[in-house]
């Protein structure tokens, strides 16, 4: 059976899995800090770091597995569906108008297709699901908010690439300033950075999500509110989403979700405030079940069907 590598890029790491069809044979971490080398390097330094160590760790890979012909990348951003540019990320600053795609198939001589890591991810999730669904919203709390739609099993990106861009929905008018430009943007408060930003705020102290939510585990007040501000957060998106969408199945992952009983009440109360009255208890949320690995293996069955 022919074997697919799947890639999920993060802010800190780059993971690399290889896969047939939905099972996962074997999975390497590479340290990468993409996010903190866009904050420290020009564009054109930072996006030579990236196709660099991105090369690095899928040849690593291929040494193993020479046989593999499909990469597919998980990768955060605005990417065009026709051209695969990466036109922004948000929380890899400076990178713009920049051809991941490309530029790694050029470097490893094999096709690369690159979507959003969300949708990328929503896909896997989908194809992991117990029964098929007619459509399916995830949600993907990490470094920012990524989401991404199926609708009838198919990926749906836009016209522009950015359907789904729930992360960028602005929550707080005039609120905290966003990588997108906006201001507000619910990423800037129900991500591992909107919950270091409330924590920091509230006792003048940075510390990760994961110490924050070690913190509130232990019944530290102000690491429980700022868990509660993301769940509220989360929760008014999310409602202002469904009632465009209609969509029954909601699907949270990332490595925040990890906390996501700190959320969960305050996520609850403000979903079911904020719907209208014909939806409320008619939408499945749940936590991922796959065990995180949702991107990789939508990314490596996109770049198998591409």
């Amino acid at each position: 059976m022919a074997k697919a590598i799947g890639i999920d890029v993060g802010g800190t790491n780059l993971r690399v899995g290889v896969f047939e069809e939905h099972r996962l044979l074997q999975e390497t971490r590479f340290q990468a800090d993409f996010s903190e080398i866009c904050h420290t390097h020009s564009p054109a330094q930072a996006w030579e770091k990236i196709i660099d160590t991105t090369a690095t760790g899928i040849r690593n890979v291929l040494h193993q597995f020479p046989e593999v012909q499909h990469i597919g990348i998980g990768f955060p951003g605005f990417i065009d569906p026709k051209t695969q540019t990466v036109a922004q990320s948000p929380n890899f600053p400076g990178l713009k108008n920049v051809n991941l795609a490309q530029d790694l198939a050029s470097v490893l001589q094999k096709k690369v297709i690159v979507e959003n890591d969300a949708l990328a991810a929503a896909y896997g999730e989908y194809c992991l699901a117990d029964k098929p669904t007619t459509g399916l919203i995830y949600l993907g709390l990490g470094t920012g908010l990524g989401g991404g739609f199926i609708y009838a099993g198919t990926p749906f990106a836009g016209h522009h690439g950015v359907a789904m861009e729930a992360g960028h929905i602005i929550v707080e008018p005039n609120g905290r300033l966003c990588g997108c430009g906006n201001h507000g943007c619910v990423e800037q408060y129900a991500s591992a950075s909107g919950v270091t930003i409330s924590y920091a705020l509230s006792t003048h102290q940075q510390l990760t999500a994961y110490e924050i939510a070690q913190l509130a585990d232990a019944g530290n007040c102000d690491a429980i509110a700022a868990y509660q501000q993301a769940g509220n957060y989360l929760g008014q998106m999310l409602a202002s989403v469904v009632k465009v969408l209609d969509v029954p199945n909601v699907v949270i992952g990332g490595g925040m979700s990890h906390a996501w009983h700190l959320m969960r009440d305050s996520f609850e109360a403000r979903l079911e405030a904020d719907l209208i009255p014909v939806l409320r208890g008619k939408l499945l949320v749940t936590p991922t079940k796959t065990g995180d690995i949702a991107g990789m293996l939508g990314a490596s069955l996109l770049a198998r069907h591409w």
